[in-house]
């Protein structure tokens, strides 16, 4: 797409003004259906499944009477064929699943009643990730409804088990779309939103368009004793043993680094510092001063993730009864993995860490090696311009999600991967995602459904 055509599309006034009660039920429906993934799939009903379909069909018409669907057990992959439609310029992901709810008592409202107030739509999958799947539709059907047809075929990929890693979705629709011999020029997904006050130092929201993610590991650790009666302890039981393996663990985190990719992001945001960190920044070399920059960014947990494969223990068990002496006690640590380390490595640093032979250390689980990334291109470039479009003065920058998404299953299908949405997000609302009181404002909804529209009518603008 030229930059006249590109900025003719995406040129438009900020996106203040809610969405309305319509929309916004339309929304809080979705949010209805209990699509909760479990490790044990058999436990999720297919029938919540079969209840969101049907909504997703009767509220957007148009979008399933043009464009061709093809589902993948729960999973829907919908072709939207372009005026070129051999060429690809996009595949959307999104997916269908939530998150099991642990605090239910502790929400405002009940997590699946999915209400709708003057200010929020209120549920779990609010922001993870049913409202990107529905504002998407919202930007089709409009588009359809406006005559809007693509240049080039669009993909819509929406997974129904991405909370338990995508192996029966995301897997099997990126297998079909390699063997059609899909190329795009774009994927979108979930994983960068746009921050007010999390970034330290930087005055002003950080649109942060992620370009790949972490890796993913695991780690058990495992002990065997003899057991017996705790009144007669050896020097140290299983459950002893764990423990000081953990805090080993835990107190020896694999090192700060300064990859490319943080110093690009770093890059993009030193406009937005104070002076001195601008000037840190401006030197010749930052790699000179990276011991000092990797130290400030450790200071939060959001930015520590940016400069640090990262360790959680998570899970401990050991020990039946109060007088009597474990004999298996066990322990999970979850490891995001940062470029440049891999799960080979993190198995290494638990060995060398744990300095202990009778602790066993292994993999569980699925894993995941770091993705490779993507350069900012002019994909990058039409996302950027919608984010600053719609929510002026922002400071756009580049990032890795920190977590699991489903676009590592379709890395090698699009020329840049982007992952992101124009919705601002505090602190306290980030802690809200897999946590309690999940919910979106009308207005970031409005953004949501805006952003995709107008990526929509950036792919529907000819070449000049």
């Amino acid at each position: 797409m030229s930059p006249a055509a590109r900025n003719a599309t995406i040129r438009g006034v900020a996106v203040s003004t809610p969405v309305d009660d319509v929309v916004a039920e339309r929304l809080a429906r979705a949010l209805r259906c209990v699509t909760i993934s479990t490790d044990e799939q058999s436990e999720t009903p297919d029938a919540e499944f079969a209840r969101l379909a049907a909504h997703l069909e009767q509220s957007f018409p148009l979008t399933h009477a043009e464009l061709e669907l093809e589902t993948f057990g729960r999973s829907r992959l919908y072709r939207w064929a372009g005026r070129e439609p051999e060429r690809v310029s996009a595949i959307l992901l999104a997916h269908q699943d939530v998150v099991p709810v642990g605090d239910e008592p502790g929400w405002t409202h009940p997590p699946f009643d999915g209400v709708v107030d003057a200010d929020y739509i209120w549920g779990r999958g609010a922001i993870d990730d049913k409202s990107r799947l529905v504002a998407i539709l919202e930007a089709v059907e409009s588009a359809l409804a406006d005559g809007v047809r693509p240049e080039h075929t669009v993909y819509l990929a929406f997974g129904h088990d991405e909370e338990v890693f995508g192996d029966e979705g995301a897997v099997r629709m990126a297998r079909r779309l390699r063997a059609a011999g899909v190329r795009a020029d774009l994927l979108l997904d979930e994983g960068g939103v746009i921050t007010e006050g999390v970034a330290d130092g930087v005055d002003r929201p950080v649109a942060s368009i992620m370009l790949g993610e972490k890796g993913y590991a695991t780690v058990r650790l495992s002990v065997r004793e003899v057991g017996g009666h705790s009144s007669m302890p050896g020097k140290q039981t299983a459950v002893g043993r764990i423990a000081r393996a953990v805090a080993r663990v835990q107190d020896h985190p694999m090192p700060l680094r300064l990859t490319p990719g943080a110093i690009d992001m770093l890059s993009r945001l030193r406009h937005a510092m104070p002076e001195a960190r601008r000037r840190l920044l401006g030197l010749a070399s930052v790699r000179a001063v990276a011991p000092l920059i990797t130290r400030i960014m450790a200071i939060s947990p959001q930015t520590e993730a940016m400069v640090r494969t990262t360790t959680a223990p998570t899970v401990i068990r050991g020990g039946v009864k109060a007088n009597v002496l474990p004999q298996h006690a066990e322990a999970l640590v979850n490891f995001r993995i940062l470029p440049g380390d891999s799960v080979t490595t993190v198995l290494e640093h638990c060995r060398r860490v744990v300095r202990d032979a009778g602790v066993d250390i292994e993999l569980v689980g699925m894993s995941s090696e770091p993705s490779g990334g993507t350069s900012p291109g002019p994909a990058f470039d039409v996302i950027a311009a919608i984010a600053e479009a719609i929510v002026p003065g922002v400071a756009v920058t580049t990032g890795l999600v920190p977590g699991a998404t489903d676009s590592r299953h379709y890395d090698d299908l699009a020329g840049t991967r982007c992952n992101f949405a124009p919705i601002v997000l505090t602190g306290a609302d980030l802690a809200t995602i897999h946590g309690t009181d999940e919910r979106i404002s009308r207005v970031n909804y409005a953004r949501l459904i805006e952003f995709n529209r107008r990526l929509i009518d950036a792919l529907a603008a000819r070449p000049e």
